[in-house]
């Protein structure tokens, strides 16, 4: 009889107004009632009276939350009052009714059907699990802080830290009031702005695998919710092993009762494919797939997001995009400064694991992938798995390890990675490591794409290396002479620091000779926009608020990387190779040289950037 009558009511609802709309979604938001009648998406249209994006972007998802769960809470009330026989039109008029609450300029207070009222009124209520550590401090809680300064957050939102460390809220505001900057602009105050957001913030101590210390800290985020729609996001800034104890601790004790849960994860996902598929399937006993968002902060920078729009939306770009014209592909990351005392957590993991297994892989999909159906998080994510499933297994001869040793510079002693209290002394976890890859379809067969990454090389940055081929019967090759790859053209996007995008291209200097230089058609991100480039965190922070899937890492994403990874990370420890000694400011060892020369490619980040040739 009650099957009868949800089918009744998913019948009428499929046919009424709110599953009739244009089939436009914000984000990837797909909504379905607790009673197993899916929606198709909802079209809203929004007036923003808000000054910048940001806001516009909060407001629309907040608005359209609002109304999707004020339609849906009245068509289920509508449904069980009538016993699944209401027409078409009652749905229609209950759906009319909520969007017009939720399009509303100001805030809709409550929503009213049959002389009930239901509050459609939403909160936001983000923990921050582990809170006292340097990550929370130095990048978390200042994120949240941007995102409340550039008015991104919704009306109503709650920061809580949440760690065993024994404080008050007092004590929490002032431990993240050194951290909190107004680096965007000064429209307002900085302190004003600054004590409204501390306000807002509060602590609560208690054990990570205590559903008692959760059930109490919900208990709190309840008392500042107060009757609105509850969405909570759980940010765990906390060692792996710890995350299924506070996924279940949290899930079972402090989830939402009327509105979404999230809960972020931060890396490392595991060590292997045996250790990663371990924490999944433990993730998955408390929280489904779509409430875990794996952060790769990498993703979040603004060239990497920009990386798509620069290839998908200029024309000059995506033809090129192949093995026809593309001779190989470089990706470069490199610190200058060592483990720094954080010895002891690096030599657990390495370089390979730490750096090229998740930053750099995510980059290289999403460079090499083929263009997705739509922007949608899901579309974009099939098509990133598609080309990890279609990469080769890396090899022992395709890779190169090195390791820093002590040097001394211009009188200054600079210690080996072996020299840090926390790393044992036969320590051969690898702090550079260099790697061939390549990716079996038809648009790269046969490219190399390199990826280099150490610590206490001679430079810092991330960047992306595009070389094209050499021009066929190329008209001015004596004026290169023998050396071909002097006159190659090469896009690089430079991630950090200093974002920019440039295309080296061959020119005729000005004069009565034939001279030729290599010059620079460069997008210098700091000449051209004038303003500064938010953090990876603040735009992470957003998406997971908003739902936006995007940039967060699925779990079959995650197996296909260690798949390519874990057997050779296996061979290294089980033949305990020795990593190849490069000194603490150089460019790393010399075998990254001849690894690069074997596919007949230079390192672009070792070359000169300029050449004049008479």
């Amino acid at each position: 009889m009650e099957q009868a009558m949800m089918a009744g009511c998913a019948q009428a609802v499929s046919s009424s107004s709110l599953s009739r709309g244009s089939g436009a979604e914000l984000g990837s938001s797909r909504v379905a009632s607790r009673s197993g009648a899916a929606f198709s998406p909802v079209t809203v249209a929004v007036k923003p009276k808000q000054r910048n994006s940001c806001a516009v972007r909060a407001t629309v998802s907040g608005q359209l939350y609002q109304f999707v769960q004020s339609a849906v809470k009245a068509l289920k009330l509508l449904c069980m009052q009538t016993g699944g026989k209401s027409s078409v039109q009652s749905y229609d008029e209950a759906t009319k009714s909520a969007a017009r609450a939720a399009m509303d300029d100001v805030s809709p207070k409550s929503a009213s059907l049959n002389g009930g009222t239901t509050s459609t009124e939403t909160t936001v209520s983000i923990t921050v699990v582990g809170a006292s550590g340097d990550l929370a401090k130095k990048k978390i809680f200042p994120a949240l802080f941007a995102l409340y300064y550039e008015g991104c957050l919704p009306e109503h939102f709650t920061v809580f830290g949440f760690a065993r460390s024994k404080m008050t809220d007092e004590t929490l505001r002032e431990m993240i009031s050194g951290t909190l900057t107004c680096r965007i602009d000064q429209r307002e105050n900085c302190g004003d702005k600054q004590e409204a957001f501390l306000k807002r913030c509060f602590y609560h101590a208690g054990q990570y695998s205590s559903e008692d210390s959760f059930g109490e800290l919900s208990k709190k985020l309840h008392e500042h919710e107060g009757d609105r729609v509850a969405n909570r996001l759980f940010y765990l800034s906390i060692p792996p092993d710890i995350f299924v104890d506070v996924a279940r601790s949290s899930s079972l004790a402090a989830s939402s009762a009327n509105g979404w849960t999230r809960v972020i994860v931060e890396k490392p996902f595991g060590r292997d494919s045996e250790s990663s598929a371990e924490l999944t399937r433990g993730l998955k006993k408390y929280l489904k797939e779509d409430q875990i968002y794996r952060i790769d902060h990498y993703l979040g920078k603004e060239l990497v997001e920009n990386l798509s729009v620069l290839r998908f939306s200029n024309l000059v770009f995506e033809p090129l995009w192949s093995r026809q014209y593309i001779r190989n592909v470089q990706l470069i990351f490199s610190e200058d400064f060592g483990t720094e005392g954080r010895g002891g957590y690096f030599d657990n993991y390495g370089i390979i694991r730490d750096i090229m297994q998740n930053h750099l892989l995510q980059i290289l999909a999403l460079f090499a992938m083929e263009p997705p159906v739509s922007l949608d998080a899901e579309d974009i994510r099939n098509e990133k798995v598609k080309v990890l499933r279609s990469m080769r297994v890396l090899d022992i001869d395709n890779l190169v390890v090195g390791q820093y040793k002590g040097h001394t510079r211009g009188g200054v002693n600079y210690p080996a990675y072996t020299d840090d209290k926390t790393v044992p002394n036969n320590s051969l976890t690898p702090t550079f490591a260099a790697a061939a890859l390549f990716i079996d379809n038809a648009r790269w067969d046969g490219v190399p794409f390199l990826m280099k990454a150490g610590k206490a090389l001679h430079m810092k940055g991330a960047e992306i290396r595009v070389q094209f081929r050499h021009v066929p019967g190329n008209l001015y090759k004596r004026s290169f002479g023998t050396d071909l790859d002097l006159a190659t053209n090469e896009l690089v996007i430079r991630v950090q620091p200093d974002e920019a995008i440039y295309l080296k291209i061959n020119n005729k200097v000005p004069g009565l000779g034939m001279r030729l230089d290599r010059s620079n058609l460069n997008l210098h991100y700091a000449d051209r926009y004038n303003r500064e480039i938010p953090d990876a965190y603040e735009r992470l922070l957003l998406d997971a608020i908003e739902g936006e899937r995007r940039l967060f890492i699925r779990s079959d994403e995650l197996d296909a990387a260690w798949a390519l990874f874990t057997p050779l990370l296996k061979e290294l420890e089980k033949r305990k190779i020795s990593p190849e000694l490069y000194p603490y400011g150089s460019r790393g060892p010399v075998g990254a040289h001849y690894l690069a020369a074997k596919y007949n490619v230079r390192w672009g980040d070792n070359s000169s950037e300029a050449l004049d040739i008479a």
